[in-house]
């Protein structure tokens, strides 16, 4: 028999653990109210008759309470009550002496795995984690109803970043206001910084502004290298005038001049690479950020923009040294590039950049692609117009703009009066729902299905509804950075962001996994099927916004649904599925469950067939999704990434390539770090097993990781089948 104590994990029936707990209650009676060791017995005997598979804790102490009232031991029964009311409140008064020791020892496989770009041996990661674990405590105790961290605790849904949500004024991901603090001016710790003069200099305050704002939230960010465009114009002129006030002729001066900038640009966006991949903010980790890359954010600056997007994908692909000095891949920042009419034909103007970020893309797995003709059929602002815009951070996409009506409520001094605003916005957090776990409570019971499912999205619905009350208490003095110098608003001091979690300015996520194994349990088909499988998927999907419709109409607040990137949850996702419904063929026995709508890893699929038919589904993920595809070493194979950026362009908004660069610190291998059947890394070139002289990168979840997995996404990752040969397209 199995026993689901109060935290949601499963243990082994002990029955010693129930004669101990009757014997202390014993001592504290008189003899005469005591039971003996026979009857003791007999209770076990009876729990035991009961022929259980599982068994909650506390229906295992009920029983005991009414057998020890059924043999007249009134006394002794008041006394178990109280010992189990004490060992109650001990189990509330101090949840996190055993989780701080674990994790200060190294001992706690959750912690030393739960993000896989923290490395939880270091003091600035241990300090963030252990400011985490007594968060996630309030968080359950004081924070959350019951029935919210029971589903939480038993995998029926996901209440994210509990290690944060204590403090009730951080948010998830933004698009930082970039252009509004260069151009006008912002304040970092209490220092005034004004305009900058020159590209570097923009850079160099770009770095520190990303390093203030990740430190004040707890997701991904993303800035646009438009907001840097024209600062290059500013050193240009300079430049140009140092040159001219010497006494050079027109030709010569514009000649130096441009080298100059040239050489400054190649400088900032060095700056800004060793800066963003070398400075911890304060959540012990480097900035988790993405840096976009869109032509078409600007006309007056667009050659200066194309001379920065050249450099950072000269410079990304040519990577970072690590500490041997071998150049290797950064995890950061993530790179996103749009695909637009001005790169995408061989006769664009910017083609050739389009070619280099295929080279880089096929070296070091960025950029991902953001396509301008897809994303604008889908995303259509309250004026009818389609807008592009990057996700902020890996995967989270704002809703289309639906507060152009209401003015600059954020205050921002770069408003533009009836024009779509992304920059400035954010997201207010995330719960996620175990579809699988849906599923398999129905027991293919399709009425059951939908009923079972209504019932977990009410459950989301509450949950989010919690994380928007609790960010809805903050005022702009919380985050200055954020709320009043210029990040996302522009507030006065005192003032409630009460209005910017409303009105379609920010959005907030009823994130899903396991789509495949839900629709394969209750269909015996893959989504992808082209049939049944596929049409009861986007039938999930279709519910799913149509409840995020139904709440935003009645609440003002943009609830979106949102493709999960659950790094560590998937593997918790597994074990709590196989731990309720026990071992299920090609559902729960693998230690991971599939992230939100993708293609299984392990199923045999070709890359356009996969981009194609998760492009159906990624629209109906609007709050954020990202698909990808998995290749060998394509950087002597250049033809099939252009292919493949090609079709991105022409059918799914937003995708990627998940290549593989690695390297062994022991041999001087570079290739693919591989795992064997123990889910261990390895090289295979020395056999070297040692993490520390081993530098892998994985797509995760989105990102980029390099701190290694748990055991469910290592098994995930060892699964992955590759969609594209190294053969012509």
């Amino acid at each position: 028999m199995k026993i689901i104590k109060r935290d949601g994990h499963i243990v082994d029936y002990c029955p010693e653990k129930i004669e101990i707990a009757i014997n202390k209650a014993n001592a504290d009676v008189p003899e005469e109210d005591r039971v003996s060791e026979a009857q003791i017995k007999n209770i076990i005997k009876y729990i035991e008759g009961l022929k259980k598979k599982r068994m909650l804790v506390e229906d295992i102490q009920d029983i005991i309470e009414m057998r020890l009232m059924a043999l007249g031991k009134y006394t002794l029964a008041k006394a178990y009550i109280t010992y189990r009311y004490t060992r109650e409140l001990v189990r509330r008064s101090n949840t996190t002496d055993k989780s701080i020791k674990e994790l200060i020892n190294g001992e706690n496989e959750y912690w030393n795995t739960e993000n896989s770009h923290k490395n939880a041996m270091v003091v600035t990661t241990q300090r963030d984690y252990l400011a985490g674990v007594t968060s996630t405590d309030i968080t359950r105790r004081f924070l959350l109803t019951e029935d919210i961290v029971k589903a939480h605790d038993e995998g029926i849904i996901h209440f994210h970043d509990a290690d944060y949500f204590a403090q009730n004024a951080l948010h998830n991901c933004d698009l930082i206001n970039l252009d509004d603090m260069l151009q006008n001016g912002t304040v970092l710790n209490g220092i005034m910084i004004e305009k900058p003069h020159k590209f570097l200099t923009a850079m160099t305050i770009a770095t520190q502004i990303i390093l203030v704002v990740t430190g004040s939230q707890y997701g991904g960010c993303t800035i646009s290298l438009s907001h840097l465009a024209p600062f290059v114009r500013l050193s240009y002129k300079k430049y140009l005038k140092k040159y001219k006030d010497r006494g050079f002729s027109k030709e010569d001066s514009e000649k130096y001049a441009k080298e100059d900038t040239k050489k400054e640009i190649s400088d900032g966006v060095q700056t800004f690479q060793y800066q963003v991949n070398s400075m911890d903010n304060i959540n012990g980790q480097i900035p988790f950020l993405s840096v976009n890359m869109y032509l078409g954010e600007t006309n007056e600056y667009k050659e200066e923009l194309a001379m920065i997007i050249e450099e950072f994908l000269n410079q990304r692909l040519l990577g970072m040294k690590n500490e041997q000095g071998v150049y290797i891949t950064p995890a950061f920042p993530k790179l996103l590039y749009v695909l637009e009419e001005d790169n995408i034909h061989p006769d664009s103007k910017y083609y050739y950049l389009t070619k280099l970020a295929a080279k880089c893309t096929a070296k070091r797995m960025v950029p991902d692609y953001i396509s301008e003709k897809v994303m604008k059929e889908l995303k259509k602002n309250e004026l009818g117009e389609g807008d592009c815009y990057p996700c902020m951070g890996c995967r989270s996409f704002l809703t289309p703009d639906r507060s152009i009506s209401l003015g600059n409520i954020a205050k921002a001094k770069n408003y533009k009066e009836g024009k779509g605003k992304y920059y400035g916005r954010f997201n207010q957090g995330v719960v996620t729902i175990n579809l699988p776990d849906v599923a398999l409570s129905s027991g293919k019971d399709m009425d059951l299905f939908w009923k079972i499912f209504d019932e977990r999205l009410e459950l989301c619905h509450r949950a989010l509804q919690i994380r928007h009350k609790r960010l809805s208490r903050a005022t702009s003095d919380v985050a200055p950075i954020l709320w009043q110098y210029g990040a996302l608003a522009r507030l006065e001091k005192g003032e409630s962001i009460h209005e910017l979690l409303h009105h379609g300015y920010s959005t907030i996520s009823l994130g899903y996994a396991g789509l495949y194994e839900c629709v394969k349990y209750m269909t015996g088909h893959s989504h992808t099927d082209n049939g049944e499988g596929k049409e009861f998927g986007l039938q999930v999907m279709r519910h799913m916004n149509d409840m995020c419709k139904k709440w935003k109409e009645e609440e003002d607040i943009d609830y979106s649904v949102y493709g999960t990137p659950i790094e560590s949850t998937t593997y918790k996702f597994a074990v709590c599925l196989r731990e309720r419904f026990g071992k299920i063929k090609g559902i729960t026995d693998r230690d991971y469950i599939t992230n939100s709508y993708h293609v299984p890893v392990f199923e045999e699929i070709d890359a356009f067939t996969k981009l194609k038919l998760e492009s159906e589904f990624q629209q109906l993920s609007p709050g954020g999704a990202i698909s990808y595809v998995e290749t060998p070493n394509l950087e002597n194979n250049l033809d099939v990434v252009m292919n493949l950026i090609e079709f991105i362009y022409d059918n799914i908004m937003y995708a990627e390539l998940n290549t593989k660069s690695d390297y062994c610190g022991e041999c001087g291998y570079t290739g693919e770090i591989l795992i064997d059947e123990n889910l261990e890394w390895y090289c295979p070139q020395c056999g070297n097993r040692d993490h520390s002289k081993l530098n892998v990168a994985r797509r995760t979840c989105g990102y980029i990781g390099n701190n290694f997995w748990n055991k469910g996404r290592t098994q995930e990752i060892k699964e992955r089948v590759m969609h594209v040969d190294n053969k012509e397209a």
